[in-house]
C-alpha cells in the first residue's frame, strides 16, 4: 500500500552516450549511496516515488531509454543490449558514479545483470524487481500455465505485430486522456492493483504513452535477444522481489534465478508487474536492506 509520499521535483538533464545520442536523464537531487536505475522498458522515473524523494538519504540516477521520453532515437538504429550498457555507463560517469547499487526493472533487470557481468568492479549491489537475468520473454505468462517457448512465441509475434500496426494506433495511444476515470478503467481490468495511488499511476502511464507504439515495439523485439545471464558470475549482494500476479516476469522464475546466486534473497509481494508503483514502500525497504549488506 502506498503511504503518504511527498511531491518529488525530478530533476532532468542530456547525457551524450557512447555512439553520440542524447539521452534525457534523471536524478532526484539526494545525497548518499549511489543507486541506478534501470528502468523498465520505455517507463520513466515517475513509477519510483520513493526513490524520488530527494530527502531519502540517496543518491539515485536514472535515464530514459532511446527514443522516449525526450530521449533521441540513434542515428545508428543501435537500441540492442550493448546500446543499453553505453547508456548505463554514460549516466553512471555523467554522476561522478565509479560504482553504485543497480536496481533493475523489468527488462531493466536485464540490464543490470549484464552490466554486472561485463563491468563487475562498477556493481556494489543488485535489486531486481519483477524482472529476470536474461531470457525474459520466455517467463511471460507463467500464472496462466503457459509453457515458456509457446510464451515467447506469441510475445515475440505480438511484438512483431505491433512495430507494423503501432503506426495505425499512434494517433489514439498518445492522445489519450489520463484522467482518475482512465487510470482507475486499468485498475478494473486488473492491470494495475486496485489500491495503487491514482496520482502517481497518472503521471507514469500519461508520460509512457507518449512513446510511439511501434518505436516501443522495436525496442521489445530487441530486448526479446538477450540471453540469459550466467549467475555463477554475479557476485555481489542481490535480491529479488516478485509480484504475486505478474504476467510478464514469472514469480518462479525469478525464484529459480535467486536460487542460482550465492547467498541472494527472494521475496513476493502482493501485486502486479508494477510494484514500483504499487509497492513503492516495500520496494524502497528492500532497497535499504540490501544497502547494509552493501555496507
Amino acid at each position: 500500500m502506498l503511504g503518504v509520499i511527498q511531491p518529488a521535483l525530478v530533476r532532468f538533464h542530456d547525457v551524450r552516450s557512447t555512439d553520440g545520442t542524447t539521452l534525457r536523464a534523471w536524478g532526484n537531487g539526494g545525497t548518499g549511496p549511489g543507486v541506478v536505475v534501470s528502468n523498465g522498458l520505455g517507463t520513466n522515473p515517475y513509477a519510483w516515488p520513493t526513490l524520488l524523494q530527494p530527502d531519502n538519504g540517496l543518491q539515485v540516477v536514472g535515464w530514459n531509454h532511446r527514443g522516449t521520453g525526450g530521449s533521441e532515437r540513434p542515428a545508428s538504429g543501435q537500441v540492442d543490449m550493448d546500446a543499453h550498457l553505453d547508456d548505463l555507463a554514460a549516466v553512471m560517469d555523467d554522476a561522478g558514479l565509479d560504482a553504485a547499487v543497480l536496481v533493475g526493472w523489468s527488462i531493466g533487470v536485464n540490464v543490470a545483470f549484464e552490466f554486472a557481468v561485463r563491468h563487475p568492479e562498477r556493481v556494489t549491489g543488485i535489486l531486481a524487481v519483477c524482472g529476470v537475468p536474461g531470457a525474459t520473454f520466455a517467463t511471460m505468462l507463467e500464472p496462466w500455465k503457459v509453457p515458456p517457448l509457446l510464451a515467447q512465441a506469441v510475445m515475440v509475434n505480438l511484438a512483431r505485430l505491433s512495430t507494423v500496426t503501432g503506426h495505425a494506433v499512434a494517433p489514439v495511444t498518445t492522445r489519450i486522456p489520463w484522467t482518475r476515470f482512465s487510470v482507475n478503467l486499468l485498475k478494473t481490468a486488473r492491470v494495475f492493483a486496485a489500491d495503487a495511488d491514482d496520482a502517481v499511476l497518472r503521471d507514469v502511464v500519461q508520460e509512457f504513452f507518449t512513446a510511439h507504439p511501434a518505436w516501443y515495439a522495436r525496442l521489445a523485439l530487441e530486448a526479446s535477444r538477450h540471453d540469459r545471464v550466467s549467475l555463477s558470475r554475479i557476485t555481489v549482494p542481490t535480491a529479488l522481489v516478485a509480484g504475486s500476479k505478474d504476467l510478464l516476469a514469472g514469480p518462479e522464475a525469478m525464484r529459480s534465478a535467486a536460487g542460482r546466486i550465492p547467498n541472494a534473497t527472494y521475496r513476493v509481494a502482493e501485486g502486479t508487474h508494477f510494484l514500483p508503483v504499487e509497492r513503492p514502500d516495500l520496494v524502497l525497504e528492500e532497497l535499504r536492506r540490501l544497502l547494509e549488506r552493501v555496507r
